[in-house]
């Protein structure tokens, strides 16, 4: 594929990820959206390579950033947006555990920063917080490891689906046959 056809690929899933990313402003879809609009970026990257699909995400978070509803644009751009991208670094390691004792630190360690920038940003005292306010940080820290791997494991699906049955129709159209 040659340079022109990378830019538009990439340039289709910036616009994709960010409108999706609209859509956030709706009730409910706060979680949703951003996880969903992660497969654009993960999209770019089966039909360019990471160099360009690492473009896109920056370039889609930096649209997100400025026009998504603020809690989902945290979502995306500090984990959903980059994560199909380590996700397909970190499976190229030889060991399954490895692999997945990276996945859990990058996971933790985005959601440890995204709590901690919205700590700061909304100015939550961590000291005035009583016993319920301490332990449910960790509850739904804990939480959200169980569900990881369920997340994980779907953009692993839906690669292979877009791989499978989508890709091959994108690449009769960029090959003009």
């Amino acid at each position: 594929m040659n340079n022109t056809k990378k830019i538009t690929v990439s340039a289709m899933m910036v616009a994709l990820a960010s409108v999706f990313m609209l859509t956030s402003y709706f009730p409910y879809l706060t979680y949703a959206i951003p996880a969903i609009a992660g497969l654009f970026i993960m999209v770019a990257m089966i039909e360019t390579n990471i160099k360009w699909a690492t473009a896109a995400y920056f370039a889609s978070a930096v649209i997100v950033f400025i026009m998504a509803e603020p809690e989902a644009k945290m979502l995306y751009v500090l984990f959903f947006g980059y994560y199909p991208l380590i996700k397909s670094l970190l499976e190229r390691t030889k060991s399954r555990v490895l692999e997945y004792i990276l996945k859990f630190t990058v996971f933790n360690a985005a959601v440890i920063f995204a709590y901690a920038v919205v700590a700061v940003l909304l100015n939550i005292p961590m000291d005035d917080m009583n016993d319920f306010g301490k332990y449910s940080v960790f509850a739904l820290l804990i939480a959200a490891n169980i569900i990881f791997p369920v997340y994980d494991i779907a953009v692993s699906r839906m690669a292979q689906f877009y791989i499978v049955r989508i890709h091959p129709s994108v690449n009769k159209i960029f090959k003009g046959k």
